[in-house]
């Protein structure tokens, strides 16, 4: 069960954080920059703590501290990987429309709701993020799956 908790923690977050950053839903009080970097650093390190347990898991004979490492090395190149094909096909992107910049008192800003949710028009979501969430997909499925094989062969003998 504890395995199985950790596998869904950082798929949860994820999410979490992409809510966070729809202007739609949460108006005034979406993410700032440096709060998405931040949030990325923790989601990071519950990936690579929810993959050392998964391996340790499945393989209870492995170091886990040279698991963590090479999953935080992993982590660490795709994301460097992701920032340089960002920063390659910033190019080819069209320039992003500015948004009219809404100014809002305090009390505004307060009192402020989200829309009903029929009204929300759908996200619009980049290549990266499709990426993203697919790779986040595979690695629930897989985890999960090899989580019950392993429940499995421990029932059974």
């Amino acid at each position: 069960m504890q395995a199985l908790a950790g596998i869904l923690l950082p798929s949860a977050s994820v999410f979490l954080l992409l809510l966070c950053n729809d202007r739609e839903v949460l108006g005034p009080w979406m993410n700032p920059r440096w709060l998405n970097v931040l949030s990325s650093v923790i989601i990071g390190v519950l990936l690579v703590l929810s993959g050392t347990l998964v391996v340790t898991t499945l393989f209870t004979n492995v170091n886990a501290a040279k698991v963590a490492v090479w999953i935080a090395t992993g982590l660490v190149a795709a994301a460097a990987l992701a920032g340089a094909w960002s920063w390659l096909t910033r190019s080819r992107r069209p320039p992003p429309q500015p948004r009219p910049r809404a100014t809002m008192s305090e009390a505004e800003r307060m009192n402020w709701r989200m829309p009903p949710l029929a009204l929300l028009k759908p996200a619009d979501w980049s290549a990266a993020r499709k990426a993203t969430l697919l790779a986040m997909y595979g690695y629930l499925a897989i985890s999960v799956l090899l989580l019950i094989v392993k429940a499995v062969k421990l029932a059974g003998g």
